[in-house]
């Protein structure tokens, strides 16, 4: 008899991308987004350190699967920070921090 050898990272895939579908359709709370910027951010320098550190391009062979999960998750938030930009006209602590580090304090 054949045993199934997809693992945990078969079941995790469809799993994320719902939840990135239910990120673009659901609303989510400001403090809930700034929870997931946070982790995407971290996500992000992570996968960047990690990629640095690799020897050989097979030790990290599930790159290319996971670089699409955090593009897909960075396009939800996006989407679910400009729905709350428009629709409340606040997106959350960390947007506004990342806004005033980017105009530096004036809009002109």
């Amino acid at each position: 008899m054949k045993e199934n050898k997809l693992g945990l990272g078969a079941a995790v895939f469809p799993f994320a991308v719902i939840a990135v579908v239910a990120l673009m359709v659901l609303p989510i709370p400001t403090h809930l987004l700034d929870v997931l910027l946070a982790f995407n951010l971290g996500l992000a320098m992570l996968m960047l350190l990690a990629s640095l550190n690799v020897k050989r391009a097979l030790d990290f062979s599930a790159f290319p699967s996971l670089l699409l999960i955090a593009t897909l998750f960075r396009l939800g938030l996006n989407v679910s920070t400009s729905r709350l930009i428009l629709s409340h006209g606040d997106a959350g602590e960390v947007i506004e921090a990342f806004g005033n580090f980017v105009v530096g304090g004036s809009l002109v």
